[in-house]
């Protein structure tokens, strides 16, 4: 197995073996160029193979000629991820193998299962990715400051979880190591569910009239987001994780029986209460979710500024918010009705919050508290 050497690019020395390029094997080939690494993709797909090479991915496989990789991602679908990791482990006798599925009990459990040996292999699940799919949608810096998770086997070398981690590491990722059952039963809850909802809500909008949907604002716009995503992979990432998919889906069921019973008689005694506790235990689960570089949630206040709907007025706008000299946590952008107007949402450290309106007022910016 290739040693490792710490330069000033990165951990990897490469070559490095992506196979499929897709969204998520795809950018890992731009990332990994990007840091001087030589990238060798295959795909099932010719054309997807080809794009990904012309956007400089890497090179097809074929040009890999007899040169063995020190690593070998696979980027296929969950339903052959198991199938092309045993054939990699086989292909590439000197290599890491390292697939990026976003379940892992299940794989390893079939890897095992077949006898096949996990030395070398290593599960992982970068949390990362885009509504659009295939290799177009690719972005060098896709996995930049996001989670990437590590699930080695009880069998995987150390040399292998270093493989692992190095190409996470050099990709921008931050790292973290679960077993496969313990990022099965997160990613269920983290993902898995937030997916199903918004595809359960957004299918309630298939027979609106477009002057009902025409009064959408950014709250169904949010919650809705995902529900672009790909279904094909949908299909196979639920039914891999299925089962621990269902036991929140029941404790989601509980929730709503609760709240159809109450919203059926709102006038009931402890009505009111009970749909005011739903919404507090909403407020508690969502003040838990890490903020800003993945530290705990702090509350941050907003303001909302108007823009004519012309070039240049957003730079403009984050340009002089810079020099008052706050700085802007989030931001979201949204546009007024019937109106050539845009509305930027900014959000700030609460000391800065009155600040920053005196100052854009006195710019002659139009802002809304």
């Amino acid at each position: 197995m290739s040693a490792f050497r710490t330069h000033g690019r990165g951990h990897l020395n490469g070559p490095v073996v992506v196979i499929g390029t897709g969204l998520l094997g795809t950018s890992i080939g731009l990332g990994l160029r990007g840091r001087g690494v030589a990238v060798y993709l295959s795909d099932p797909s010719p054309t997807n193979q080809a794009v990904a090479v012309d956007i400089g991915a890497g090179l097809p496989l074929a040009a890999l000629g007899g040169e063995q990789p020190e690593l070998v991602v696979v980027a296929s679908p969950p339903d052959v991820t198991a199938d092309v990791v045993e054939r990699a482990l086989s292909d590439y006798p000197d290599a890491t193998v390292l697939d990026i599925a976003s379940v892992k009990a299940g794989i390893q459990g079939e890897l095992r299962r077949r006898g096949v040996d996990l030395g070398r292999y290593v599960g992982t699940h970068p949390m990362a990715g885009r509504e659009k799919s295939g290799p177009v949608a690719a972005r060098g810096e896709l996995f930049t400051s996001m989670p990437w998770v590590l699930c080695p086997a009880e069998e995987t070398s150390a040399p292998a979880l270093q493989a692992a981690r190095a190409l996470a590491v050099d990709l921008g990722a931050v790292v973290s190591q679960f077993t496969a059952e313990e990022h099965d039963e997160a990613v269920a809850l983290v993902s898995h569910l937030p997916q199903v909802m918004s595809s359960l809500l957004a299918s309630r909008l298939q027979g609106t009239p477009l002057h009902a949907l025409s009064l959408a604002g950014n709250g169904l716009r949010d919650t809705t987001r995902i529900a672009a995503s790909d279904p094909t992979l949908w299909v196979q990432i639920l039914g891999f994780n299925a089962g621990k998919v269902v036991e929140i889906l029941h404790s989601v069921r509980e929730d709503l029986n609760r709240l159809i019973g109450t919203l059926e008689d709102p006038e009931a005694p402890g009505a009111r209460l009970d749909l005011a506790q739903l919404i507090s235990e909403g407020n508690a689960g969502q003040s838990r979710i890490p903020g800003k570089h993945g530290g705990p949630a702090q509350a941050y206040s907003w303001l909302t500024v108007l823009v004519d709907d012309r070039p240049g007025q957003i730079a403009r706008l984050l340009t002089e918010i810079g020099e008052i000299g706050v700085n802007v946590e989030d931001l979201r952008l949204d546009h007024s009705s019937g109106q050539n107007v845009g509305m930027v949402e900014l959000s700030v450290l609460p000391n800065r919050h009155d600040l920053l309106i005196e100052a854009l007022n006195d710019r002659g910016w139009r802002v809304l508290q």
